[in-house]
């Protein structure tokens, strides 16, 4: 029996609709997850992957992207962006492809830290304090606070992954009472999380 029916992405042949309907192949996943944040992201990052690489200003279409054997590397690299939140995702993005780390380490927790390390040590400090006013702004709402009492009442662990993701700039909590007040609180755990990230003898 002719088969009558086939599958765009794959080019397999069936005899009824139904079935096509329901067949799953790779691409043809890959195709419908096109939309999803992560997959986007995915994208981005391998279009300017090749911008940067091949120094070249036409983009990458999703067509090339999704039949790249780098496809699912660069698809969980975009999941690690989405879930992770960096500061300046773009700025991230230009970090780890001219880093010459492999694609397969980007989404290591350490290139980020590396990333966050070397950020707030050239931001210029408007942008940093802004940062950091709008995380003390979103503790505030969920706990029905004052954001100028952060430094005094959020969770020290909480305080100290901030800190550590950069969200909390030593240009906001080196500069405020408080916020000195604040680090005397840490305990040597704590203290050891945020010591690239406040690096005293580098800040004063």
């Amino acid at each position: 029996m002719l088969s009558n029916f086939k599958c765009n992405h794959c080019g397999k042949d069936f005899t009824k609709e139904k079935t096509l309907a329901v067949h799953l192949c790779e691409p043809k996943r890959r195709y419908l997850s096109k939309d999803e944040k992560h997959v986007q992201l995915a994208l981005l990052t391998y279009q300017r992957f090749y911008e940067i690489s091949q120094k070249t200003s036409k983009k990458k279409s999703f067509e090339e992207f999704m039949s790249s054997p780098y496809y699912n590397a660069f698809v969980k690299f975009g999941s690690f962006i989405s879930n992770t939140m960096p500061i300046f995702p773009e700025r991230f993005i230009d970090f780890v492809i001219k880093s010459g780390v492999k694609l397969d380490h980007w989404c290591r927790d350490e290139l980020y830290d590396t990333y966050v390390e070397e950020l707030i040590r050239i931001e210029p400090a408007d942008g940093a304090i802004q940062r950091s006013i709008q995380t003390m702004m979103d503790w505030a709402d969920n706990k029905s606070a004052q954001w100028t009492h952060y430094f005094r009442y959020a969770n020290l662990n909480r305080v100290t992954h901030d800190i550590k993701e950069g969200k909390i700039s030593p240009w906001m909590l080196l500069n405020s009472k408080s916020g000195k007040e604040m680090l005397q609180k840490l305990n040597d755990e704590q203290l050891e999380i945020v010591s690239q990230n406040i690096d005293l003898q580098f800040w004063i």
